[in-house]
């Protein structure tokens, strides 16, 4: 029997799984697709405190968020990093005092060590100011953080599986049986459909966390639950920089711009309410005309549908606190915990990824009592997997890595060492010569690295490399693309995943 079972493979349920794993607990996790398949891999990949929140006055949430960027920086100095934020002040939003208010409370709310401060910016001087209209003339820069969400989600995945849990991705739970001492999952993999038990059950299924309730409880949380999609379109890069842009719009929400993959943009997000019955979560054509509408406010060079070149949506299963739109739910994570009709069981409503890991302390914190432990934060100074390193130390360890195995130019050596830290030493540990690779399939990937992912990252299939664990599928060739599918339909049976836990 298991100590704890999960329901969901997003960052909320993986941090849980890893912090109860660290803890000895026996813990299970089962996700119905694939790691970060759907919220979890849609946000708009920011460690951040949000600055927008201080004025709706969710001060705690906004301290919270800071206080963590950190900390997660230092633990994933690999798939986080620091990012500057371009905030022009623009004449009839709010005015230049208050934002620099807000931005002084957001330099102070959370503390900062790593981090720059806030800074004002003439933009008719300033470089970062060349690629916006001209009648802005002043903004200010302030820190915070970029994240590789879905790298993110299976890296704390993979250290929960270290740890000894039990991760089980396209497995479906299709029962739930709740007895007084312990409940009974039916769990679906393929076409065999298992029972496993458990002293305690985590719903951390996201925006499908009704129709898990609904399996042993009908209608419990439907008063609780608002679903809002967000959307993000990626274009042509429409500046230079390292920088990113923080734009206000007319409707008093704002929109990023963010360098994205190289040569392209990332604009988003909306917020639009979503129910099932839409199906999977899929921009709109009103999305489209209003980001690029909210974009062209302030670049130079309008941002047209024509500059689209891949788009993506996601839904947040947000706590509806009755606010009057979407935009305006709070995001900050909430928990219903019952254990009054029989075994316990823990419903995890909204959060930010920014927040899994306090999100996943105050989980085991609540649990603690039916688990039998305490609630020593022991993830605080955990490293996640190749992040054992200084976050100044990035660019030393790309050029070592790029002088021991020379068959990676520059550019593609930042694309592993972003992905993988301090781990590609062990990932390449014998490769002499770029046949020792493995198959090439394009855009600096080998069958070496699929290898790697397959046996340590869960990937069963090529979408889980392509859009998931990397975003290599919008640098490839359809053709390319398929050689990967290819693969994957013929790859032998013995390579398979070294950190699976019966």
């Amino acid at each position: 029997m298991y100590d704890l079972a999960i329901i969901g493979g997003g960052i909320n349920g993986v941090g849980i799984a890893r912090d109860a794993a660290g803890r000895g607990l026996k813990t299970l996790l089962v996700e119905r697709d694939d790691l970060a398949s759907h919220t979890s891999s849609a946000s708009t990949k920011l460690v951040h405190g949000g600055l927008r929140y201080l004025e709706h006055y969710e001060f705690n949430l906004v301290r919270k968020a800071l206080k963590e960027r950190e900390v997660l920086l230092r633990a994933a100095p690999h798939i986080i990093w620091p990012m500057r934020f371009v905030l022009p002040v623009d004449e009839g939003m709010r005015p230049a005092w208050l934002l620099r208010l807000g931005l002084f409370l957001y330099d102070h709310l959370g503390g900062r060590d790593i981090l720059p401060g806030t800074k004002s910016l003439n933009l008719l001087k300033d470089h970062r100011g060349d690629p916006l209209q001209k009648r802005l003339k002043k903004g200010f820069a302030y820190s915070d953080c970029w994240v590789e969400d879905s790298r993110l989600v299976s890296l704390t995945a993979r250290d929960a599986a270290e740890k000894g849990a039990d991760i089980r991705t396209r497995a479906e739970c299709v029962g739930l049986d709740r007895q007084t001492d312990h409940w009974a999952l039916q769990i679906k993999q393929g076409e065999t459909v298992n029972t496993v038990e458990a002293k305690v059950l985590v719903n951390a299924a996201g925006p499908w966390v009704d129709p898990v309730t609904s399996m042993y409880d009908r209608g419990s949380n439907a008063a609780k639950l608002r679903l809002v999609k967000g959307s993000h379109i990626v274009v042509k890069r429409k500046f230079d920089g390292d920088h990113s842009y923080i734009f206000q719009n007319k409707d008093d929400r704002i929109i990023f711009a963010i360098p994205y993959e190289g040569e392209h943009t990332l604009i988003g997000t909306t917020d639009q309410p979503w129910s099932y019955d839409e199906g999977p979560a899929q921009i709109s054509a009103s999305e489209i005309d209003y980001l690029c509408a909210a974009a062209s406010e302030y670049f130079e060079e309008a941002v047209t549908s024509d500059d689209i070149e891949w788009t993506y949506s996601g839904v947040r299963p947000l706590f509806d606190d009755h606010s009057r739109s979407a935009a305006t739910v709070t995001r900050d994570f909430v928990f219903d915990y019952d254990d009054e009709k029989g075994a316990p069981v823990l419903s995890i409503f909204g959060g930010k990824i920014t927040t899994y890991r306090v999100l996943a302390l105050q989980a085991i914190r609540t649990l603690s009592e039916p688990l039998n432990i305490d609630g020593n934060d022991w993830t605080k100074e955990a490293h996640l997997p190749g992040g054992d390193f200084k976050v100044a130390a990035f660019d030393q360890m790309v050029d070592a890595y790029a002088d021991r195995w020379t068959m990676f130019d520059k550019p593609a050596m930042v694309r592993l060492v972003r992905a993988y830290g301090t781990d590609v030493p062990i990932m390449l540990a014998d490769i002499h010569d770029i046949v020792d690779l493995g198959q090439y399939f394009g855009a600096g990937l080998y069958e070496i690295e699929l290898n790697w992912l397959i046996a340590r990252e869960f990937v069963t299939q090529a979408e889980d490399v392509l859009w998931r664990r990397s975003k290599l599928g919008l640098h490839m060739t359809d053709s390319e693309k398929e050689s990967v599918s290819q693969w994957f339909a013929n790859r032998p049976a013995e390579v398979k995943s070294e950190i699976a836990v019966s």
